[in-house]
């Protein structure tokens, strides 16, 4: 049996990990679950997100094949293939359109 003093502790470790990823998937244009998020980036020059700790950022697109740089790594990604791993994250390529891709990214 755990004493108090433990209890207190291991909650405070657990409630720490808690914010800690969700704080990794604060921005708006990041909607994350326990293990994964959904990424939108805008199709422009400059535009990255913060996800899971690394930065996505565009490169380039046309209609069904991205490039991305996800934790400094350029991987081309296309519609319906499967995830693949970058800086120790699966990411996949969910939907693209006319001014926004939209990318899953998993631990």
């Amino acid at each position: 049996m755990l004493k108090p003093t433990s209890r207190i502790a291991a909650l405070f470790a657990s409630a720490t990990l808690a914010v800690a990823l969700l704080a990794a998937c604060g921005e708006d244009n990041v909607d994350c679950g326990l293990n994964s998020c959904t990424v939108t980036i805008d199709r422009s020059t400059d535009a990255s997100a913060s996800v899971l700790g690394v930065e996505a950022k565009f490169i380039s697109a046309d209609a069904n094949t991205v490039t991305v740089e996800v934790a400094g790594e350029q991987v081309q990604l296309t519609k319906g293939q499967q995830a693949v791993e970058v800086g120790g994250l699966q990411v996949s390529l969910d939907s693209v359109t006319q001014d926004q891709i939209g990318l899953q990214v998993s631990r």
